[in-house]
């Protein structure tokens, strides 16, 4: 949920997260991390304008609804804070991505914090100045649990939110008795001083007026000769880029032996950042560091072109993969059903915690970027380029806004999608809809399958496979419903075409009674034809289960009798994977890429080999190291694998097409050119169809949850023109 909202250069103080006051003055309009859209009048009218106003309101919106962000989170049990919930009227539960990406914020405000007060233990006297603090609750949590000795902390936020903060503290006995003696208000501090205890300051004031903060800051205390921890989430880039500049120049020069530690977005311009980018600017509350500061790199500079001495910075990905313990991720996992990896990736590659630090805490920089994190990339100079335009759809149709569906050529020009989760009468949901796309010349048909006797077998199952073999005939195999139900029935659909007109193709469809024992239902694997002594076979490999995070088995099912069969198998055995892509080759499997058990994506490809006692699992080496990734899809061309899409955690690479050359094992990034889609076009958890005639191939869908963002679908199929090698 969004709340209020707060001006683009004063958001400063607050986007470290807070909810509804109980005072519950603000509704909550939507369910983002950042965002909303109430109005303050009392503020307003301090404002220098209307538009000022709104934007003020905008960014003080964000920490009402981050602070119900962070109670749902809490509650479940990721991160250990009993007094969020003091800050909201009721506690929301959250969608578990939303849980995800507010833990591993906590965290890594978390883990900053205990670097600072470990590395600073023998000193006499410490600081920690939190910019717009919010409803943050770090200081109850700290001081109740012993940490805060020797520590004074000063929050400083907008008045209207410090007020109301104050309010909130004052009404909570706990709250009061942590504080414990309040000192006396000066009359000069009247107006911007809320409360004063002997180890906690509550400022109110906007951190545009550096000169205001600094003298407020000096009169409540504030020795800049103590050794400082300056925190800062998701505030900065509220303000133009003037402003937060002088903050961090400011404090660079404030301070003797400090370390300022910043959490916020980067990466503005890949789909997913489009998305960010939108959301913010339609709710007034402009990201303005992404356009100067998009990155890492950008970021480190600015700082240290600030005046601090050294700086340091990573993403998300790189903060949960290398400084949360496995024994903690295992933790995670069980808190409650999850299956969003993709959204969680990409939200994660999008956010970073930087630590820039000066004088005798120069050395103490919190992180510092993993080992082999940063893979080749692609040449951002001078990239390979494969064009992409939108596919001739004789009508739109709104069932092609889907993802974790299935698309298949079961006859020539003739596609069937089934499933996934899309759109459907005016609203997102599980389709269990059957859709087809037939090519008529140059334009594509597109409409619902006749044969509504057995259309209703099909079930709502998301990231099933879908496999095509003879004579227009394709199984559907596994899929979910939710991360607690996969779906168990096995399906035959054949197609009949007539004339290849939409209103000529009969589709139907059976459940197929298979003998033997069947494998653990699953999803998110992989379904492909095979030869195995004439017989064709469908080859089920990976996948997840509820129970299985990652799945690391195979099955043969003999697509003549549809019995399970036992085929031997030998070789050395992939990595367990799920999300990975399979496509038939000279009569077996390649199997490429992945989400690995460790929820690591993989690089590597491997060959089902068929021999004449069964099959043989083969490597294939592939001398230039492509980009790790899950998500994607893959085709096979001759002798060369062209992998599509996917997502990754190594940020600095943008997996858009590889190819890779079987027989030399050479591979080749290409830079997908967008220029004719005129919407960020995702390349993950979509489907794709090669037309092997036209060297094209067919993208369907693909997209998802964009965190609290909101959901963005690809609007219609797309053509990507395979580069002539």
């Amino acid at each position: 949920m969004r709340s209020c909202v707060v001006p683009a250069c004063r958001a400063l103080r607050m986007r470290r997260g807070q909810s509804v006051p109980v005072a519950g003055r603000m509704m909550m309009m939507m369910e983002e991390e950042d965002g909303g859209n109430v109005a303050f009048s009392a503020r307003n009218k301090r404002c220098r304008n209307k538009k000022q106003a709104g934007k003020d309101v905008a960014v003080q919106g964000t920490n009402d609804s981050s602070i119900v962000s962070k109670c749902s989170m809490a509650s479940l049990g990721y991160f250990n804070d009993c007094f969020l919930k003091g800050f909201v009227n009721k506690t929301t539960r959250r969608a578990p991505l939303i849980n995800r990406g507010y833990y591993v914020r906590a965290k890594a405000v978390d883990y900053s914090l205990h670097r600072f007060l470990q590395h600073t233990a023998s000193y006499s006297q410490r600081q920690i100045l939190s910019l717009g603090a919010g409803f943050d609750s770090l200081y109850f949590r700290l001081k109740a649990s012993g940490e805060l000795k020797n520590v004074i902390v000063y929050e400083v936020d907008f008045p209207d939110v410090v007020q109301r903060k104050a309010t909130l503290i004052k009404n909570k006995q706990e709250f009061m008795e942590l504080i414990g003696c309040m000192n006396e208000i000066k009359p000069a501090q009247m107006d911007h001083l809320y409360l004063c205890g002997l180890d906690y300051k509550l400022l109110g004031i906007d951190l545009t007026e550096i000169a205001e903060l600094d003298n407020l800051l000096m009169e409540t205390g504030l020795n800049p000769a103590y050794p400082t921890l300056l925190l800062s989430e998701v505030v900065l880039t509220y303000m133009k880029d003037a402003s937060s500049s002088a903050v961090i120049h400011w404090a660079a020069n404030r301070f003797s032996s400090a370390v300022f530690v910043v959490y916020e977005q980067i990466r503005p311009d890949d789909p997913f950042g489009q998305v960010m980018q939108q959301h913010f600017t339609q709710l007034n509350s402009t990201l303005h560091a992404l356009t100067q500061f998009p990155g890492k790199e950008a970021q480190r500079k600015r700082f240290l072109n600030e005046g601090w001495e050294e700086c340091h910075c990573i993403d998300m990905n790189e903060f949960y993969t290398g400084f949360i313990p496995e024994q903690e991720k295992q933790r995670i996992e069980m808190l409650e059903p999850f299956d969003e990896y993709e959204e969680w990736h990409l939200k994660c590659s999008h956010y970073l915690i930087l630590s820039a630090s000066k004088g005798d805490l120069k050395t103490c920089l919190f992180f510092h970027s993993l080992p082999d994190f940063h893979p080749n990339k692609l040449d951002t100079y001078d990239p390979l380029r494969i064009s992409v335009s939108p596919c001739d759809i004789e009508t739109e149709n709104p069932l092609f806004k889907r993802f974790a569906h299935c698309s298949s050529l079961i006859a020539p020009n003739v596609v069937l999608i089934s499933g996934g989760f899309g759109s459907r009468v005016g609203q997102h949901g599980r389709l269990r809809d059957a859709m087809l796309m037939v090519k008529s010349g140059p334009v594509w048909k597109c409409g619902s399958v006749n044969n509504e006797g057995s259309i209703h077998l099909l079930t709502e199952r998301m990231f099933h496979s879908m496999t095509s073999f003879c004579d227009s005939h394709c199984v559907i195999f596994g899929g979910r419903t939710s991360p607690l139900k996969p779906v168990t029935s096995i399906l035959l659909l054949k197609c009949e075409v007539g004339d290849s007109i939409i209103s000529s193709i009969n589709l139907s469809v059976k459940e197929v009674e298979c003998i033997g024992t069947a494998p653990t239902p699953r999803w998110r694997h992989t379904g492909t034809e095979v030869i195995y002594k004439g017989q064709r076979y469908l080859f089920i490999y990976g996948g997840r289960s509820p129970k299985d995070l990652v799945l690391n088995d195979w099955h043969f099912l003999n697509l003549e009798d549809y019995s399970w069969a036992d085929i031997l198998v030998i070789g050395p055995t992939p990595e367990s994977r799920h999300s990975h892509s399979a496509c038939s080759w000279r009569g077996g499997v390649l199997i490429a890429g992945g989400l690995g058990a460790t929820q690591i994506p993989l690089a590597s490809v491997f060959h089902l080999r068929p021999m004449q006692s069964g099959f043989f699992w083969d490597r294939i080496q592939v001398t230039d190291s492509f980009i790790p990734r899950y998500s994607h899809t893959a085709h096979i061309l001759g002798d060369k694998l062209f992998l599509l899409g996917g997502v990754t955690i190594y940020t600095d690479s943008i997996p858009e097409v590889t190819v890779i050359d079987l027989k030399t094992g050479e591979s080749l990034d290409y830079h997908i050119d967008t220029n004719l889609v005129k919407w960020p076009l995702m390349l993950h958890n979509h489907s794709s169809v090669l037309l092997m005639k036209e060297r094209q191939v067919l993208v369907i869908g693909g997209g998802g949850n964009c965190f609290s963002f909101g959901t963005h679908l690809n609007h219609q199929p797309v053509l990507l023109q395979l580069p002539e090698l």
